[in-house]
């Protein structure tokens, strides 16, 4: 696979520690950072002076925070590549974890692919973890559904749905209004198992929380979500219905099966599977 075929942005506000943990792991994984364009949504901790100082394939500075959806578009209309991967900047990656993902997708047809997942603590050797894990479930998919975590899409996506809707009011909101709008198309996904992600735990929206006075367990904005995806209210019910008895039958055949499930998290040391 060609470099020039794909890219990865993330959005930042704040927590430069966090984004230099990320940035360290991806140039572990030997991920090149001049594919990486990173969007900077007014940090004042010293993020823009880091980010100035790598290789990066683009590195956007707003005065202000535009909301994460304005960030994304950013990133991903700076290369316009055929794959971009969409993610959080407050994950850990494994050794040639791009070219798997899209060599899966390609594979099975898919338009967007997500890894399994690891939140919490990363008080456990990763790569290790996920080189194993990878092997035990590299042939379970959750099929219709994504990780809002970190997504490969297809520029074909763009082109049938459009871009994330880019609004501040929209502050959280904006993967969900993009996942409607995937859900009412034919373009495939999936959640892979062969590729794997740790995941420290939504730290930007935590600091942005901080920033605006809100507690963790706050929402970002007060968003009635069932007007913003048109839903009436049986709708919004059968749909919330139908996603928990699915993420429940997923993880009930994973554990019957393999002890484990594409979604862990890591509780006092030990593995939760959800």
């Amino acid at each position: 696979m060609r470099e020039e075929d794909y890219a990865m942005t993330f959005a930042c506000f704040g927590s430069v520690d966090t984004t230099k943990i990320c940035v360290d792991s991806l140039v572990r994984a030997g991920t090149p950072l001049s594919r990486v364009v990173v969007v900077d949504n007014g940090s004042t901790d010293g993020t823009v002076e880091y980010l100035r100082s790598l290789p990066l394939g683009g590195c956007i500075v707003n005065k202000s925070n535009l909301s994460c959806g304005a960030a994304w578009n950013q990133g991903i209309l700076h290369f316009q590549s055929e794959w971009t991967v969409v993610m959080n900047n407050d994950i850990l990656v494994p050794p040639g974890w791009v070219e798997e993902l899209i060599a899966i997708a390609n594979t099975h047809g898919l338009s967007i692919i997500s890894p399994a997942m690891v939140e919490g603590e990363a008080d456990y050797d990763f790569e290790s973890f996920a080189e194993k894990s990878g092997a035990t479930m590299r042939d379970v998919f959750r099929h219709g559904t994504q990780s809002a975590v970190c997504l490969c899409i297809h520029r074909r996506v763009f082109e049938e749905i459009g871009y994330f809707r880019a609004h501040p009011k929209l502050l959280g909101f904006e993967d969900a209004i993009f996942f409607h709008d995937l859900a009412q198309t034919s373009l495939r996904r999936a959640i892979t198992g062969r590729v794997w992600i740790h995941h420290f735990g939504s730290i930007t929206q935590k600091a942005m929380k901080k920033a605006m006075g809100k507690r963790e367990r706050e929402e970002l904005m007060h968003v009635n979500k069932r007007r913003l995806l048109q839903q009436s209210w049986m709708e919004r019910k059968l749909s919330r219905f139908r996603a928990q008895r699915q993420a429940h039958g997923w993880k009930t055949e994973e554990l019957a099966r393999y002890g484990m499930t594409l979604h862990g998290e890591r509780v006092g040391g030990a593995w939760v599977w959800r």
